[in-house]
């Protein structure tokens, strides 16, 4: 079975250098290659220009907002001056609030705590867990998978004719698609919400890191993403957006930093003045390092020149796309169908083949590495994959041994770091093993598909 040798045109632009582009990997076969780490979407590897800023910084380390050493207030004036480079990268207004966290899904329960009383909640069976379970305290409509973006406005705006029209609401819903890598009408979302008097927090853990994100331009009230998906290293979130639900509420956690006064009452008791700025939900010694290591990846993501880096990336997603159109055992899933705009992330299943025992020889055997299982995001998965909702999976284990039928998904996923040659590479294997079989046998252990290192023998 052939695959086309096309390459991406080098005029587009090159890909920026990150951390680990050199690591090298064991095969079980023998030997070892540069690791091909396509599996952005669940975290991306941190941009060379990331490690040097926070390197540079990392002997002045201080605590912010705590002390009158130099040290203390160098960092004072890092940390705040991250929040405005993180304010500019997302276009937010004037009066918006850029607040930090550990993570999108820390982003969202924190959203999740600082909805009003009788809140009415509007999410997409299709969202990420991060973006499906937060609200557990609200009374949530779940919406079903849209087949098309115009689908998922109507349905988004019956769902929204229907409420008490009285009380807030709340829509969330993703930018692009972790499993699909569809880009969402998030535009026209906002516009209905806010014309049924809700309001809409856009989850872009994985729009942020592949497209521009403008919170003034798409009209939306928030948005939340994730460091480790911009090329950031772990631990560092963003919260962003109005702030009178979030000075409403209380403290999403209690302690020093969030507090402006605390005096003890003549009862015994004790009285809290919090503060009023976006410190009123960092409580703790905040992460600095992390903090400014995703407004580095903000500064350096704007000045490589982001369409320079979307035209790129879809020059890969085509390249991709049509590599798998080759291979008539693949099947790619998708909502929105073949022409849908997206973003480098494609799930796909192999007929004939378990999905596990799939990624785990593009690992062992090419030292590809890719996601496998339902993306924490198991009811999109199932319904791409036209299963029950009540059947077996698990997010990243596998449900039937090598060579059986499984309810999981493979993912590759790619972004501003990725060679060519990782691309050339992945489109190889997958027509290698699918024409000619593994080249090893492999085996469930620990709820995981793995090589049988005992066994050299070819299955």
């Amino acid at each position: 079975m052939s695959v086309s040798t096309a390459v991406i045109d080098p005029s587009v632009c090159a890909p920026l250098p990150v951390l680990g582009q050199d690591v090298t990997v064991p095969l079980v076969t023998g030997g070892e290659v540069t690791y091909a780490a396509l599996d952005y979407a669940a975290s991306a590897p941190a941009l060379q220009r990331v490690w040097d800023d926070v390197a540079a910084y990392a002997p002045y380390y201080g605590s912010v907002h705590r002390g009158a050493g130099y040290l203390s207030q160098l960092s004072t004036d890092l940390f705040e001056n991250s929040r405005r480079t993180v304010a500019e990268f997302l276009g937010c207004r004037a009066d918006d609030q850029v607040v930090f966290t550990r993570s999108t899904t820390d982003s969202l329960n924190l959203l999740a705590a600082a909805i009003p009383a009788g809140c009415q909640v509007f999410v997409f069976e299709t969202e990420h867990h991060a973006s499906l379970l937060p609200w557990r305290d609200a009374q949530v409509t779940y919406l079903n998978a849209p087949r098309t973006p115009a689908q998922a406005v109507e349905t988004l705006e019956r769902a929204l004719a229907d409420r008490d029209p009285y009380g807030p609401a709340l829509v969330c819903v993703t930018g692009a698609s972790n499993v699909t890598g569809e880009l969402w009408p998030v535009k026209e979302l906002a516009a209905a919400a806010h014309a049924h008097g809700a309001r809409i927090v856009l989850d872009a853990a994985q729009l942020a890191p592949h497209h521009p994100v403008d919170i003034a331009e798409l009209d939306v009230d928030w948005v939340a993403f994730s460091g480790h998906k911009l090329y950031a290293p772990f631990g560092s979130g963003v919260l962003a957006g109005r702030s009178d639900w979030l000075l409403a509420a209380e403290p999403y956690l209690a302690g020093g930093g969030a507090s402006r006064k605390v005096a003890r009452r003549a009862d015994g008791g004790v009285d809290v003045d919090w503060h009023t700025t976006a410190a009123r939900h960092e409580a703790g010694s905040p992460n600095v390092i992390g903090v400014y290591s995703i407004a580095s990846a903000c500064k350096a993501l704007t000045e490589a020149g982001f369409d320079n880096l979307v035209a790129r990336e879809q020059e890969l997603v085509s390249r991709v796309r049509e590599g798998l159109a080759e291979v008539p055992e693949v099947q790619v899933l998708s909502l929105f169908g073949d022409d849908a705009p997206r973003v480098g992330v494609i799930s796909f299943v192999v007929r004939g083949w378990n999905s596990s025992h799939f990624a785990a020889a593009l690992s062992a055997e090419y030292g590809i590495g890719v996601r496998d299982g339902l993306f924490c995001a198991h009811p999109l998965v199932r319904t791409l994959l036209g299963s029950d909702p009540q059947d077996p999976g698990e997010c990243g284990a596998p449900e039937a041994e090598p060579g059986e039928r499984s309810l999981n998904a493979i993912r590759v996923s790619f972004g501003a770091g990725t060679p060519d040659e990782h691309i050339e590479r992945f489109l190889r294997a997958v027509s290698e093993l699918v024409s000619e079989g593994a080249q090893w046998k492999y085996r469930t252990e620990d709820g995981r598909c793995v090589p049988d290192r005992g066994t050299a023998a070819q299955v």
